[in-house]
C-alpha cells in the first residue's frame, strides 16, 4: 500500500527521502511525491508513475531543505496522476496519507461550503484543509491536529510539514502503521522500520490512535485522549541489504530461491531435533481446550490457510472454518466459546484481516497470529503469537512467505495434535522428520527451474489457463492460478480437479493450458482420471508430479514438471515451487513487471 517517510534533520533530506521511498517500492504506488521546508517555503514536487519520474522532476527541480515529507500512492480516491499524487498541500501545511478517509464527502462538503478551494479528487486533500483552517485561525501546530483527528473517520497514518514551522513533523495512526525512528540529532517516520533501515535501527512503534510531534531533539508521543505517552524504543533489525536483489534478476526469484534457507530458519523456531518434537514458541499456552478453529486471511495467506484446514481436520480432528477477512465479519458468523480464531498475515496490517481479529477478540477467541513482521499490529494483539522468519518479502506476489506459513500450520496442527492426545509420540516424530526433509525438497524442486523456464513460452500465449488438483494439493491450484493472474496478467483459475466435471470442463479446449498437480500417492489416480477427461476433449495438459507419477501419466502431456517424491504432509510446500516459477517464467515472457504488477499493493492497508 502507500509508503510514507518523514525526516526532521540536520542535513539536506530530498535524496535520503527519495532514497525511503525506493525502500518501499515493494510495497505497490501509481505515483510519488516529495515537500521539504525552506526559508518560510513548503517546496513540492510530485510525478505519476514509477519513482524515476520523481527523481527527473527534482533534478530539474531541487527541494532544498532539512525538514520535509516524502510518499509514494496507491491510488484508492482518484486516479493516479500528479494532481492526485500526495503530499497533499495549502498555503500554510502539506501532508501524506495512507489509508482512506470515509466521510471525506461531507467534510469536503462542509469546507467548499466555507470557501475551501480543492486541487484533486482525493479524499486526502481534506484533511490539509481541516489542519490548514486551524492554522490560520492562529492554532499552533499542535493544536490544529487534536482539532482535527477527532473529525476523521476510517483508516490513516499521516505525517505533515508546516511552512511557518520549519522545526518539527506531526505524524498519527489510526488503522495503518507508522513508526518513529530515532538518531543523534535526527528524527523518523516511516511506514515501517524498513523504510528507515538505513537512517536508523532504533524504532518506536506508535500505538493506535497515538499522535506524535518530532524534532531534531526527539519525539512526544500522545494517545487517542490527547494525553502524554511514552513507548518503547526497540531495535528493529531491519536490514538495508535485505531489499538487494543480488544477482538475480527480480525480487520475486530471489525470495523463491530463499525457500529452502527461510523455511529452515522457520521449522528451527517451532522443532525440537533432541527428541524430535514440535513445540510453539509460546510452549506455557495449553490448546488441549481448542473445540473449534476459525482462520481468517486474505489472498496466498487464505490459500494457506485452506491447506492447514485439512492438517488440522486430519491430525487434531478439530473442525475448522476458513473464510476470506473480506468477508468474515460480514456474514455475522458464529464463534463458539472455547474457539481458536487464527489469522494469517504476511504483514500483520491488512485492514480486512485486523478488522476480523478485532471482531473475534471481542466476541471472546482466543486469538492467534501467524504473521512475518513480530512487530506489526496483529502480533502485538496476539494470544498465541506464531512468527514466520521469511525476512522482509519485496516481490508483491508472495512466495517464501507462503511456504513459511504453510511450514508454521504444519507445526502447529501437530502440537495441536499431541495436545488434544490425537497423536502420539511415535507419530509426532514421523512428522518431525518430514518437516524437516522439507529444505532438501525444496532445494530438489528448484533444481527444475531450468526445464520450467524451457517450457514456459507454451502457456505465455494463452488467454486463460486452469490450474487443478486435489485434497491439500486444491489450495494449490488456486494459488498457482493466483500468482499467473498477478504477474503475467493471464486469466487464471484453480479448481478441485473432480468439480471439472460440474462446468469448468465446458471451457476445455486446445487453446486452454491445464496445469494438473498430482503428486503420486492416494489421490493420484482419481486426479489422473480427472487429467484424461480434460486430454479427451482436446486439452493441454501440464503435469506437475514425480518420476513415479509423469512414468504412469505423463505420456502425451504438453509438459511434465518433475518434483522429488516427498511425503504428502510437506507436498503443499514443495509444490508451490514450480507453480511459482512458472509463473515467474510465464511474465519473464510477456514482459511484465514481475515485482511491482500493476494494480496490485503488497500490504492492503485499506478495506
Amino acid at each position: 500500500m502507500c509508503g510514507i517517510i518523514g525526516i526532521v534533520g540536520k542535513e539536506e533530506v530530498a535524496q535520503r527521502l527519495v532514497d525511503g521511498l525506493r525502500r518501499m517500492e515493494y510495497r505497490g504506488y501509481d505515483s510519488a511525491g516529495v515537500c521539504t521546508v525552506h526559508d518560510g517555503q513548503l517546496i513540492r514536487r510530485r510525478a505519476e508513475g514509477k519513482l524515476f519520474n520523481l527523481v527527473k522532476e527534482l533534478e530539474r527541480s531541487p527541494a532544498p531543505g532539512t525538514v520535509g515529507i516524502a510518499h509514494t500512492r496507491w491510488a484508492t480516491h482518484g486516479a493516479p496522476t500528479s494532481a492526485n499524487a500526495h503530499p497533499h498541500a495549502t498555503g500554510e501545511i502539506a501532508l501524506v496519507h495512507n489509508g482512506i478517509i470515509e466521510n471525506f464527502r461531507p467534510l469536503k462538503a462542509e469546507l467548499v461550503a466555507r470557501g475551501r478551494r480543492f486541487e484533486s479528487d482525493t479524499d486526502t486533500e481534506v484533511v490539509a484543509h481541516l489542519v490548514s483552517e486551524r492554522i490560520e485561525a492562529g492554532d499552533s501546530p499542535a493544536d490544529a491536529v487534536k482539532a482535527t483527528l477527532p473529525q476523521l473517520r476510517g483508516a490513516f497514518a499521516l505525517a505533515i510539514a508546516f511552512r511557518e514551522h520549519p522545526e518539527l513533523l506531526i505524524g498519527a495512526r489510526l488503522g495503518s502503521p507508522l513508526v518513529i525512528g530515532h538518531a543523534d540529532g535526527e528524527t523518523y517516520l516511516g511506514s515501517d522500520a524498513l523504510a528507515l533501515a538505513p537512517l536508523t535501527q532504533r524504532i518506536t512503534y506508535l500505538e493506535e490512535g497515538d499522535w506524535v510531534i518530532i524534532t531534531q531533539g526527539g519525539a512526544q508521543i500522545f494517545d487517542k485522549d490527547n494525553n502524554p505517552v511514552e513507548r518503547p524504543i526497540t531495535t528493529s533489525g531491519a536490514s538495508a541489504a535485505a531489499i538487494e536483489k543480488g544477482n538475480y534478476r527480480h525480487f520475486m526469484l530471489k525470495e523463491i530461491y530463499e525457500q529452502p534457507t527461510v523455511v529452515a530458519q522457520t521449522l528451527r523456531s517451532y522443532i525440537r531435533v533432541v527428541d524430535d518434537t514440535v513445540a510453539l514458541p509460546q510452549i506455557d499456552f495449553d490448546l488441549s481446550g481448542i473445540r473449534r478453529i476459525t482462520i481468517v486471511a486474505c489472498g496466498t495467506s487464505y490459500y494457506a490457510g485452506l491447506v492447514a484446514k485439512y492438517w488440522f481436520e486430519q491430525f487434531a480432528r478439530v473442525p475448522v472454518d476458513i473464510d476470506v477477512a473480506s468477508e468474515f465479519r460480514y456474514r455475522d458468523p458464529v464463534l463458539e466459546p472455547g474457539g481458536l480464531a487464527l489469522f494469517i498475515s504476511q504483514s500483520g496490517e491488512t485492514a480486512d484481516t485486523l478488522a476480523a481479529l478485532k471482531h473475534c477478540k471481542a466476541q471472546g477467541q482466543t486469538i492467534g497470529v501467524v504473521v512475518n513482521v513480530p512487530t506489526s499490529t496483529m502480533a502485538r494483539e496476539a494470544d498465541i503469537l506464531l512468527p514466520t522468519h521469511a525476512g522482509p518479502e519485496i516481490g508483491v506476489a508472495s512466495t517464501k512467505a507462503f511456504t513459511c506459513q504453510l511450514a508454521v500450520l504444519a507445526a502447529l496442527a501437530a502440537h495441536l495434535a499431541v495436545k488434544k492426545g490425537r497423536m502420539d509420540h511415535a507419530e509426532e516424530q514421523q512428522v518431525v522428520q518430514h518437516l524437516l526433509q522439507t529444505p532438501a525438497s525444496l532445494n530438489a524442486a528448484l533444481d527444475h527451474d531450468a526445464e520450467i523456464a524451457a517450457m514456459a513460452h507454451l502457456i505465455a500465449p494463452a488467454r486463460d489457463v486452469l490450474y487443478l488438483g486435489r485434497g491439500p494439493d486444491f489450495p494449490l491450484a488456486l494459488e498457482g492460478a493466483l500468482k499467473l493472474k498477478e504477474i503475467s496478467y493471464i486469466h487464471a483459475e484453480g479448481y478441485a480437479a473432480g468439480e471439472m466435471k460440474h462446468g469448468p470442463i465446458a471451457l476445455i479446449d486446445e487453446a486452454v493450458p491445464v496445469i494438473v498437480l498430482a503428486p503420486s500417492g492416494p489421490l493420484f489416480e482419481k486426479t489422473v482420471s480427472n487429467m484424461q477427461e480434460v486430454r479427451a476433449r482436446g486439452g493441454k495438459v501440464v503435469l506437475i508430479s514425480d518420476a513415479a507419477g509423469i512414468a504412469e501419466a505423463g505420456e502425451g502431456c504438453l509438459a511434465t514438471i518433475e518434483m522429488p517424491k516427498v511425503h504428502p504432509l510437506i507436498a503443499p510446500l514443495v509444490y508451490a515451487v514450480p507453480v511459482q516459477l512458472l509463473a515467474y517464467h510465464v511474465a519473464v515472457i510477456k514482459g511484465t513487471d514481475v515485482d511491482q504488477p500493476r494494480n496490485l499493493a503488497k500490504s492492503v492497508t485499506v478495506e
